[in-house]
């Protein structure tokens, strides 16, 4: 192959290779960095350093150009990307523009990237919850998918191995449903917030629950945050511009770093993975092609473990564009299942409101986290018409009424002394979507990236089973609202595609049976077992919960079986 220089191939060999730099890449190069491999990590977009390519994380309102906001030019360049919470003035430089890397929509999905070291764990929502038995166990039990290979005890000693090095801020609820963690302090709720916690516990029983959200925050130092050189959460709540305090969990500032630490790790920017090698006479897998983003010039890195963490979706790219003569159709592809089952989180429903309690309370400064509603809907039994379920948020703030009539002196005075107006509350939902086979990504024959990478092209929807889960949240949160007292009482759908929730799951997903799954219980292809997959493309379904947490102990978890089964 061009530009292959066969003396440099020992320059080029690792012990182990890890594909994106995110929240699960990361892990890998600590993980295998620690464990004294000498590892390389593959990141398709620019270097992003903690702390030095930061450029608006301490920038005042005023400063920014247009106050933070995006021009409509920008806007129009960028229809997909824009639509994203995180795609502001302050922060859009850590989003993929529409079109640096576009896509087929065979059906409309809003896919949301962050190319750079670090990934999306710059601009994530940092909510971090484990999953439950109710989780791992639903697709056996409502037959909607496979069954998943493992438990929560297979993977609790890994929740906790993983929340001690991140810090994760929460209370210890008791929720079976929800099991509780290695939680430093967590962030409280205000008066409302626990006005409604109180209404719902009083009105429900004990099976319907609101608590303080979990979310990888440090809220108290301990050595091990120390020595990463992180401190704890200045309630700045500016966290997708980066943070200086490394108070927040991301690669940029956590395992990245610590990984370079050991003298283990070695970092390519720039550099997109067209494939994986696979040596049909070893019958395993050898190293990857990478072409360089800029020159276009072709290289190939060997190892004998291989991580693919480069995100669901470009995970599963990889991995369908990995073809040889063993694997014609994508490397462990022998079930012809890759790039299907995929699915994501509903977040179209949203219900809000007002309270006239509490007139003498309001709420200062800003917390970066808020209340939150684990699943209540066919947890322990089959309840309602639909599969699975929800899980909310919920947030209460006052009106802030500031009056700007009248000139000089009045005029001060007024935009001086605000006067607050009714409490508004809102509860967003996340939904669990089921994944079907229909439900699927794939390369398309005729379109390539600019790279001569076929484009992805992606084919998924809501489904009969999510119209009947938005029509019982609202049904359930209007009255849980009017129970509270509650009033104004608005609910709205607002009919975004998939993607927004930034959710994207499955397609490469973990089973018992290589006929019906493509990973097994270590996240190891099936056909090829020293490829392992431990980012979102690996989930079998969804649940409810924020799925980060999980993708970071599925990924310690894998390392420690690679490492140790690389020394049989």
């Amino acid at each position: 192959m061009a530009n292959i220089n066969i003396d440099s191939k020992k320059q080029r060999t690792f012990d182990a290779i890890v594909i994106g730099s995110g929240i699960s890449g990361g892990w890998a190069a600590k993980e295998f960095s620690e464990k004294g491999l000498k590892t390389l990590v593959i990141e398709r977009g620019r270097d992003v350093k903690h702390n030095i390519d930061y450029p608006t994380t301490n920038m005042f309102p005023w400063e920014f150009k247009h106050r933070g906001k995006i021009t409509e030019d920008i806007k129009k360049e960028n229809p997909i990307a824009s639509k994203s919470y995180i795609f502001k003035e302050d922060a859009a430089h850590f989003v993929v523009k529409d079109k640096e890397h576009p896509y087929v929509q065979e059906k409309a999905f809003d896919w949301i990237r962050g190319y750079q070291t670090g990934g999306r764990s710059l601009i994530w929502a940092r909510q971090t919850q484990r999953l439950s038995d109710y989780d791992f166990e639903g697709p056996l039990r409502d037959g909607f998918a496979v069954d998943w290979p493992i438990r929560y005890k297979d993977l609790a000693p890994w929740y906790s191995y993983v929340e001690k090095f991140v810090g994760i801020a929460g209370d210890l609820d008791g929720i079976p449903e929800l099991p509780d963690g290695e939680f430093l302090p967590g962030m409280k709720l205000n008066c409302i917030e626990e006005y409604f916690k109180g209404e719902v516990a009083r009105n429900y029983k004990n099976t319907r629950h609101v608590i303080s959200g979990r979310c990888a925050h440090i809220t108290k130092n301990r050595d091990i945050f120390i020595k990463q050189g992180r401190s704890r959460c200045q309630y700045r709540n500016l966290c997708e511009r980066g943070c200086p305090f490394g108070s927040y969990f991301s690669s940029n500032s956590s395992t990245i770093p610590w990984a370079m630490k050991t003298g283990n790790l070695t970092l390519i920017n720039n550099s997109i993975v067209h494939s994986v090698i696979y040596d049909d006479q070893k019958e395993k897998a050898t190293g990857v092609l990478v072409i360089d983003a800029k020159t276009k010039e072709t290289v190939e890195y060997f190892a004998p473990i291989i991580f693919v963490n480069a995100g669901s979706f470009n995970s599963n790219i990889i991995l369908l564009n990995s073809k040889s003569d063993r694997f014609p159709n994508g490397l462990g592809n022998d079930n012809g299942l890759l790039g299907k089952y995929v699915a994501f989180h509903n977040y179209r429903a949203k219900i809000s409101a007002e309270y006239d309690g509490f007139p003498d309370n309001f709420t200062t400064g800003r917390k970066p986290t808020s209340g939150y509603i684990p699943r209540f809907r066919n947890v322990f039994k089959q309840e309602t018409n639909f599969l699975r379920g929800y899980a909310a948020g919920f947030s209460a703030k006052r009106k802030i009424i500031q009056k700007s009539d009248g000139i000089g002196q009045e005029l001060k005075e007024q935009l001086l002394n605000p006067t607050f107006g009714n409490w508004r509350v809102g509860s967003h939902m996340m939904g669990e979507t089921i994944p079907k086979e229909k439900s699927q990504i794939s390369l398309d024959e005729n379109k390539v990236d600019e790279w001569g990478i076929p484009l992805l092209k992606v084919d998924l929807d809501y489904d009969e089973n999510d119209e009947k889960m938005i029509k019982d949240f609202f049904e359930q949160f209007t009255e849980m609202y009017e129970k509270a007292g509650f009033t104004k009482i608005r609910t709205h759908d607002n009919k975004q595609a998939p993607g927004l929730d930034i959710h994207e799951m499955g397609g490469v997903r973990m089973g018992k049976d290589p006929k019906t799954s493509l990973l097994n219980k270590w996240n190891q292809l099936h056909a090829c077992k020293n490829v392992y997959v431990t980012d979102g493309a690996c989930m079998t379904s969804t649940s409810t919960q924020n799925p980060s947490l999980t993708y970071m102990a599925l990924t310690a978890r894998a390392c420690d079986h690679a490492v140790k089964n690389s020394k049989k």
